[in-house]
């Protein structure tokens, strides 16, 4: 198995209680549910505070950090109740209190009962997000995540609107409920928790975390968005490892206690994981009606867990002394925890297993080869030579493309993307993830890995990765002798994940 760090013991599953063959019917059944390129990118199971099994899906890995989205809030909670045991504030204490100069002129009555309570349990009395769901990190994205280059209409709410003060626009929002009386999943409530730590401390939340929760942790380099003032997001953004989720989860399990150390009070660990909010009323999924706490979510069976967008998940299974941390790029999140519940929940035994060589040494194996599928087909075309080198004018679409060139050389296949920023070139490897960095997506140089083949004379397909975040696409090109038709089909999408089709031209 992949090893990263010491910072969590090795074990094996055997020694643990977990049967091998337990771990492999997991691994197997999510394989047999995903799609090509909507699949996990990793996990770490841990038992009895010892790691009994962890594996990434190339080209993801374990030192890569990976994209939260939402279990970026359960950090944030941790914040809150760092500050609480400080004294710095309550979480009785209204919101009002911390932002005298964006109050309204004339706050109505539920603003004024807002209580930073009702922000950790997503009770504030809106009747719907603030931040109106797609922009949960504060950029718009379009086909697989490559930033639009529109502006999108984002007057009323938090994020992205024309007022930066995004705290000021929060308070401006109506608050139709009474607080307490209705839930509803509120991602501009988690940036308040952050200002509010910004406002009592003068820090970003990165910073007051860090030598708090990260470093006593061994969570290393984590990274967070921040806000157009630089203020951190708070309730999306945070980029850290699988095995420094892991590491969290464990925090949480062992009452707040790290290393004979007390980072969170066993009161706060208590109070943030049960049930404070009834989420039934807008949730359908069976394990995101079971309760809400502060900013985690109960499941079935008597476990907690933060977890984000398209799969990112941290859960804690108190009964069982076990840890699940997950990385992943999901359309259907209920589907993971089912199969978590299905195989590894009631394999998880009492007292160590007899030692099974043969299956613990297969489960090795897998974990040690598992990648996301390759593109399947030949290395070269009869008819390449028609296409090499050619550039192509691409239509109008919501990718902001402009051009493509594939070079399909001896030595090696690039493909070339343009837009109106420039020329972005990727090397494409075959039977093997070839990795780069590209700026594509417009976010600076990132990591990216793709595979190729030809899956008919005519047609080449191009599976992308960006392996530090969850977006991943397949690039199918249907070559024709005076142009050419795109097909472009995302992992996972805000919006439909259907393929796109784009037609192009012979550039000159």
């Amino acid at each position: 198995m992949k090893n990263m760090s010491n910072q969590l013991k090795r074990s094996n599953p055997e020694a643990e209680g977990i049967s091998s063959s337990a771990v492999l019917d997991f691994i197997q059944a999510i394989e047999q549910h995903t799609q090509p390129l909507d699949a996990l990118h990793g996990f770490m199971l841990l038992r009895h505070g010892n790691v009994v099994a962890e594996g990434w899906w190339t080209p993801y890995g374990p030192e890569s950090p990976h994209m939260l989205y939402s279990l970026s809030k359960s950090f944030t909670s941790s914040a809150i109740g760092l500050a609480v045991a400080e004294g710095l504030l309550k979480v009785d204490d209204p919101v009002l209190k911390f932002f005298p100069e964006d109050t309204p002129a004339h706050p109505s009555e539920n603003l004024k009962a807002m209580r930073v309570r009702h922000l950790l349990s997503m009770n504030t009395g809106h009747k719907e997000d603030t931040t109106q769901r797609v922009f949960q990190d504060h950029h718009q994205h379009n086909l697989f995540g490559l930033e639009a280059h529109h502006k999108a209409n984002t007057s009323g709410h938090v994020f992205g609107g024309e007022d930066n003060n995004w705290a000021r626009v929060f308070l401006s929002l109506p608050v139709e409920c009474q607080p307490g009386t209705w839930f509803v999943y509120n991602t501009g409530a988690t940036y308040m928790l952050s200002a509010i730590i910004t406002k009592l401390t003068g820090q970003p939340l990165l910073d007051y975390l860090r030598p708090r929760l990260f470093e006593p942790l061994g969570i290393s380099h984590p990274t967070w968005e921040t806000d157009p003032c630089g203020l951190t997001v708070g309730g999306t953004g945070l980029h850290i490892r699988t095995e420094d989720i892991a590491c969290f989860g464990q925090l949480y399990l062992q009452q707040g206690l790290w290393q004979d150390r007390r980072i969170l009070t066993e009161a706060w660990i208590l109070e943030a994981t049960k049930a404070t909010s009834d989420n039934s009323n807008t949730q359908t999924n069976p394990d995101w009606t079971v309760g809400y706490g502060y900013q985690f979510w109960r499941c079935r069976h008597d476990c907690y867990r933060g977890d984000g967008a398209y799969g990112q998940y941290c859960i804690v299974m108190p009964e069982q002394d076990a840890v699940l941390a997950i990385n992943a790029g999901v359309r259907d999140m209920q589907v993971v925890l089912d199969k978590v519940w299905a195989h590894l929940l009631p394999a998880m035994q009492p007292h160590a297993l007899p030692v099974n060589p043969s299956v613990y040494g297969q489960l090795r194996d897998t974990l040690a080869t598992l990648s996301l599928p390759l593109a399947k087909g030949q290395p070269t075309s009869p008819k390449m030579g028609q296409w090499q080198g050619k550039g192509y004018v691409l239509e109008r679409n919501d990718l902001a493309l402009e051009g493509i060139t594939v070079n399909f050389a001896p030595e090696r296949i690039t493909l070339t993307l343009r837009d109106a920023r420039g020329e972005h070139p990727i090397q494409v490897g075959y039977g093997t993830w070839q990795t780069g960095r590209t700026n594509v997506r417009g976010y600076g140089e990132e990591p990216v890995a793709a595979c190729g083949a030809w899956t008919a004379e005519d047609t080449y397909e191009v599976r992308l990765c960006y392996y530090e975040s969850v977006f991943c696409a397949i690039f199918r090109f249907h070559f024709t002798p005076s142009g050419l038709q795109l097909d472009v089909e995302p992992n996972v999408f805000w919006g439909s994940t259907t393929a796109r089709t784009i037609s192009g031209r012979i550039a000159g």
